[in-house]
């Protein structure tokens, strides 16, 4: 038997996850809302049997054993460390929190409860394509992943805004295209099984003001990303986001990693190898087609078909994971998912970027061990145990 899920998390996401569940034969028993009215309307759509805007309140849920928290990036640790103190599975989306004191709050919470699910949906992982592409590179199709040179990733979509003012248009509130770069971050490590040294970033927030937000509140945060990063095996890595120069509600994204013998391109869901011959280039062939129909489709282009698929796949594998026993799971299907310190490397690699963007300089990516001391609390506490 399947635990059953408790989703934080309410509009178009929720619409697309709670079927998704379902689907895959999970019993979706409630929904949080950030008020009491966005919880009823997802529960009333969604046909949920309880809802609420109590965080609390979804967690001792007696039904609720496994939670989905597809909510504001500033809850994600609160929710995550307080899910994992009760005996629940988490699965977070991404970003983990808004620092990376806060995704060190959820990895220490993650290494105490190690019986505990504990996964970031970086859903790019479960794509086919991809887990076909970093087969070939173990394999060494283009040559060994310590030759490999270069890894270029092109992401164009529409506006990342929505009609009405929220956490998505506010830089401090994890809004924006940063929101998008951890999945990109992530799936190059996932890929080359390395991690960034050095990275430097432009972030620009060329919309200030749309047709429904136009008043005292501007927009902050940045829908333009460039940067770079540096391997530890030297490769070079460039990334390009960019939500200016397609239609509204369109996506492309191209990932080409190159070798010493050649390179692997991933456009969409399909992927493609180009290797060098003694008479030169080839011509690039097919290794995977994504045929694959997708039940589940959105307009929104923060929800672009290939993050849905690799969702969905992911749903699969939880699945497996909990197999027949609900007291129980194996880690085997799972294996290959985004773990809580895998969100802490993202969010470091996400704050150098930031101070790039801000010094105009290449940064070092520090990943923080230590929770920072809040000094005035302890002296308020050491004054309390001496009263």
């Amino acid at each position: 038997m399947l635990p059953g899920v408790g989703v934080f998390g309410t509009g178009e996401i929720a619409n697309v996850l709670i079927p998704l569940l379902r689907e895959k034969g999970f019993d979706v028993r409630a929904v949080w809302g950030r008020t009491i009215k966005e919880a009823k309307e997802t529960a009333t759509v969604q046909n949920v049997p309880f809802h609420t805007n109590v965080i609390d309140e979804m967690l001792l849920h007696k039904d609720v054993d496994l939670v989905f928290i597809v909510c504001q990036p500033f809850l994600h640790a609160e929710i995550s460390v307080k899910a994992l103190g009760i005996g629940k599975h988490v699965v977070c989306d991404k970003p983990a929190g808004l620092h990376q004191v806060d995704a060190l709050k959820m990895v220490r919470a993650s290494q105490y409860y190690p019986s505990l699910i504990s996964l970031i949906n970086h859903p790019l992982r479960f794509l086919p394509a991809f887990t076909h592409m970093r087969r070939c590179l173990q394999e060494e199709l283009i040559g060994p992943i310590a030759d490999v040179l270069l890894v270029d990733v092109r992401v164009q979509m529409g506006t990342l805004f929505p009609e009405k003012f929220n956490w998505m248009c506010d830089a401090a509130m994890g809004g924006g295209a940063l929101n998008l770069v951890g999945s990109v971050v992530d799936l190059v490590s996932f890929l080359l099984q390395q991690q960034a040294i050095r990275v430097h970033g432009v972030l620009k927030s060329y919309t200030k003001t749309t047709a429904s937000i136009n008043g005292i509140r501007q927009i902050t945060a940045p829908d333009f990303c460039n940067f770079q990063m540096e391997l530890a095996s030297g490769t070079l890595v460039t990334v390009a986001l960019h939500s200016h120069t397609v239609p509204a509600k369109a996506f492309s994204q191209e990932v080409l990693v190159y070798g010493s013998k050649g390179h692997l391109v991933v456009r969409g869901g399909d992927l493609f190898v180009l290797k060098h011959d003694n008479d030169g280039l080839q011509k690039e062939e097919a290794l995977y087609v994504d045929v694959q129909d997708l039940h589940f489709s959105t307009t929104n282009s923060l929800l672009p078909r290939p993050y849905i698929k690799g969702l969905c796949k992911m749903v699969g594998a939880l699945k497996e994971a909990f197999g027949s026993k609900e007291a129980s799971w194996v880690k085997a299907p799972v294996s290959t998912a985004a773990t809580f310190e895998d969100g802490l490397y993202v969010q470091a690699v996400i704050e150098s970027i930031r101070k790039s963007n801000e010094t105009r300089q290449w940064q070092r990516v520090q990943i923080t061990t230590d929770t920072p001391l809040n000094h005035e609390q302890l002296l308020r506490y050491a004054r309390l145990s001496t009263m």
